[in-house]
């Protein structure tokens, strides 16, 4: 499995919505400059996320984003299969053809391929916005706090 590019940028923008959205709509424009992110990637991995139900837009001068959904309600999950479709890995058995390798591909997609879904998907389920935003405060207040001498 690899965490896409794509996917990366769109859990960045969440937890940047997340933090910036709480009173008012928050432009593309100021998530992409505070994050470092292309305006126009942004455009395209927020049309995705509102397919997906996960932000809404509001239209007008003091137009923008907000999030459709409460940060604890949308899962790092959520935002991967809107954004870059199954994160799980590939069938084991659609790999390898023919009679000799059944054995070998069943065991490889039983112990290995399988165990990996279950635990990925256990983990990007159970991971909200809300555990991110809190977590990356969290971080953020870190270096904050020392002082030097």
């Amino acid at each position: 499995m690899n965490l896409s590019k794509k996917s990366r940028y769109g859990i960045t923008a969440l937890i940047d919505l997340a933090v910036y959205a709480k009173d008012q709509c928050v432009q593309l424009s100021s998530i992409a400059e505070r994050n470092n992110i292309s305006v126009k990637y942004l455009e395209q991995i927020f049309s995705s996320l509102r397919k997906a139900g996960l932000v809404r837009s509001v239209k007008g001068p003091q137009g923008g984003y907000l999030l459709a959904k409460r940060p604890e309600s949308i899962t790092v999950a959520d935002v991967i299969h809107a954004l870059d479709g199954s994160y799980l890995l590939e069938d084991e058995r659609s790999v390898v053809s023919g009679t000799d390798g059944k054995g070998i591909s069943t065991a490889i997609q039983k112990l290995l391929i399988d165990q990996m879904n279950d635990q990925t998907d256990r983990l990007l389920k159970q991971l909200t916005l809300r555990n991110l935003v809190d977590s990356s405060m969290e971080y953020s207040q870190v270096g904050h706090e020392m002082y030097y001498i």
